[in-house]
This record gives structure tokens, C-alpha cells and sequence, in this order.
């Protein structure tokens, strides 16, 4: 949960469960109000989680989703509500 607890992060793993492509770093560095380096230091973060995995080509990395990182995220928020959503 910690790695989604940030709002620009939360941002990047929205934007990598709609696109059905891996995306560009660069795409990330020109949408958020973020410097390079920052961006890259919330997709270190995301893929320290294995909440997102990577790919160089090139100049360029692009990253997607893990996987099962739409699971164990739908898991870990039913997990904080649980019991609070019958109520």
C-alpha cells in the first residue's frame, strides 16, 4: 500500500491499467508536473514493489503493470475495508 500511498504514483499505475502498451518514461516526465529524475525515482519505487516492470529500448525505458499487480492491489484495499463495506 505504501508504494500507491503517493497520489503521482497512484497517477502512473492508473495510467499503466489503461493503456494496453507498455509506456514511455518520457510520456510519464511530459504528463506529470514532475522532473525526470523524480519520475523515475516513483517507477524505482513501483518496481521495488513489483508493482511494475520494465523494459529498455533504446534511449527509452517503458514500463506496465506486473501481472498480478491489479490483484494484490484490489487485494491489500479489500484487505484495509474489510468488514467496513457490509456496515
Amino acid at each position: 500500500m505504501r508504494a500507491i500511498a503517493d497520489s503521482y504514483r497512484l497517477r502512473i499505475v492508473a495510467t499503466l491499467a489503461r493503456s494496453s502498451d507498455p509506456v514511455c518514461v518520457c510520456d510519464f516526465t511530459d504528463a506529470l508536473p514532475l522532473n525526470q529524475p523524480t519520475v523515475s525515482h516513483h517507477l524505482r519505487i513501483l518496481r521495488e514493489a513489483k508493482l511494475v516492470t520494465c523494459e529498455r529500448r533504446g534511449t527509452w525505458v517503458y514500463y506496465q503493470l506486473a501481472p498480478d499487480a491489479l490483484r494484490r492491489i484490489e487485494a491489500a484495499i479489500a484487505t484495509v475495508f474489510k468488514g467496513k463495506l457490509a456496515a
